[in-house]
């Protein structure tokens, strides 16, 4: 099991007919040889499965990967209701660059995000993941 860093831009939208790179996400999760999301990996790193939704260079918010049956979601607040971002069919999905996943952003609209990078989480000397 090996946890990686996982870099989201905005793809194709009418508003962004040739995508957006200062929209995104930059999540961390463990994958599979495969590509796919490791649910059961999760299990046991999800407190290391940080987000960051950043727009014009800065980050909006920082939260979590989570995971419930099927679905995955980012959650930024856990105490609110409706602050939780999915996505659609994520389990489905191999995370490889060039490839595109979709998320329902806070605003309700299904949005496409194309993977740019997929790159291994090493650890500091300090022991901390970065």
């Amino acid at each position: 099991m090996s946890l990686n860093k996982i870099r989201l831009e905005l793809g194709r939208t009418d508003d962004f007919p040739d995508g957006n790179r200062n929209h995104g996400y930059e999540f961390v999760a463990p994958l599979k040889p495969d590509g796919h999301l490791d649910a059961a990996a999760w299990k046991e790193t999800k407190e290391d499965c940080t987000v960051h939704h950043f727009e014009n260079g800065g980050t909006v918010e920082a939260g979590l990967l989570r995971h419930a049956g099927r679905g995955w979601h980012f959650e930024y607040a856990r105490h609110a209701d409706g602050d939780d971002e999915p996505f659609f069919k994520l389990d489905r999905h191999i995370m490889r660059p060039g490839l595109y996943v979709s998320i329902v952003e806070h605003d309700g609209v299904q949005r496409p995000f194309k993977i740019v990078s997929v790159m291994p989480v090493g650890n500091n000397p300090s022991g901390h993941r970065t």
